[in-house]
């Protein structure tokens, strides 16, 4: 493997298509910037940036170079919450009437920057953004969240719990949890229930006591009664993403970028995550 002292370096390789960021996100901006007006195709690490106005700048200068600016939202490739999608996107069980999402983790003992916000933006972004970025990328975008939470030192959000309201369907309830408020013995959980017209669909995973533990594979219930397990194939969560990558090489590729890793949709979780913590801030509902 070729290995660059310098970025600089790097960027001047003309046997270079596409750049995968994988540097701290206060970063992000700056070098993205630089590797696409250089020529090159990016894949930045998630969240997009700490700011709405980096993260647009990104985008512009996407559109000002020609060149493909991708983040790796990788919740998407999951198996299970690819699966969810599936179901949802197909229509065969109907319309969604409500859903609930929730990743809790403990205090991280192994680095002092998710509590900073100039290197991480806090639980509220950098864990968060997960599952701003998916409920955009299933449901599109609520016209308005009700946000409450644990707002520490007026700074960042260390969980956070959102109802997300949609004008065009006012009858559907959405809501997330997210944060880093739980114990080392947990020291993550996701997973979700989604209820539809004929069906529901559940599923979480968690480590407890250091070891992984799938608290409810992935389940289809239908309205005939019937608990069906979906076959998902490899269990590795490494294949995610590699799929994530893949995503990047097929669009530089095709030309074409799909939703689940658009910069615009990175761009447009980021928004989703700040207007949340303002909601949390204000103690009311903040449009988005």
């Amino acid at each position: 493997i070729r290995t660059y002292e310098k970025i600089d370096d790097l960027l001047s390789d003309a046997s270079i298509d596409l750049v995968d960021i994988c540097l701290p996100t206060s970063q992000h901006c700056e070098v993205a910037i630089a590797a696409m007006r250089a020529g090159k195709h990016v894949l930045v690490e998630k969240p997009i940036a700490l700011s709405l106005e980096d993260a647009d700048r990104m985008v512009q200068v996407s559109e000002q170079t020609g060149r493909l600016m991708m983040v790796a939202q990788v919740l998407p490739f999951f198996p299970e919450f690819a699966y969810l999608k599936q179901v949802v996107d197909g229509g065969e069980y109907g319309n969604v009437l409500g859903a609930h999402f929730k990743r809790v983790i403990s205090q991280p003992n192994w680095t002092t920057a998710f509590g900073n916000m100039e290197k991480s933006g806090g639980p509220g972004v950098d864990l968060h953004i997960h599952d701003t970025h998916y409920i955009l990328v299933l449901l599109g975008r609520p016209d308005r969240v009700v946000s409450s939470g644990r707002l520490v030192r007026d700074r960042y959000v260390e969980y956070i719990s959102t109802s997300y309201q949609y004008d065009s369907q006012p009858d559907l309830c959405v809501t997330c949890a997210s944060g880093a408020i739980s114990q080392q013995g947990r020291a993550f959980t996701h997973g979700f229930e989604v209820y539809m017209e004929r069906a529901t669909v559940l599923y979480e995973f968690s480590t407890l006591g250091g070891k992984p533990v799938v608290t409810m594979p992935v389940t289809l219930l239908t309205d005939d009664g019937e608990v069906r397990v979906p076959d998902l194939g490899d269990a590795d969560p490494v294949v995610a993403f590699t799929n994530e990558i893949q995503g990047a090489v097929d669009a530089v590729e095709s030309g074409e970028v799909a939703r689940e890793i658009s910069g615009e949709s990175a761009a447009d979780a980021l928004r989703l995550c700040f207007v949340e913590v303002e909601s949390v801030r204000r103690r009311q509902a903040v449009s988005v």
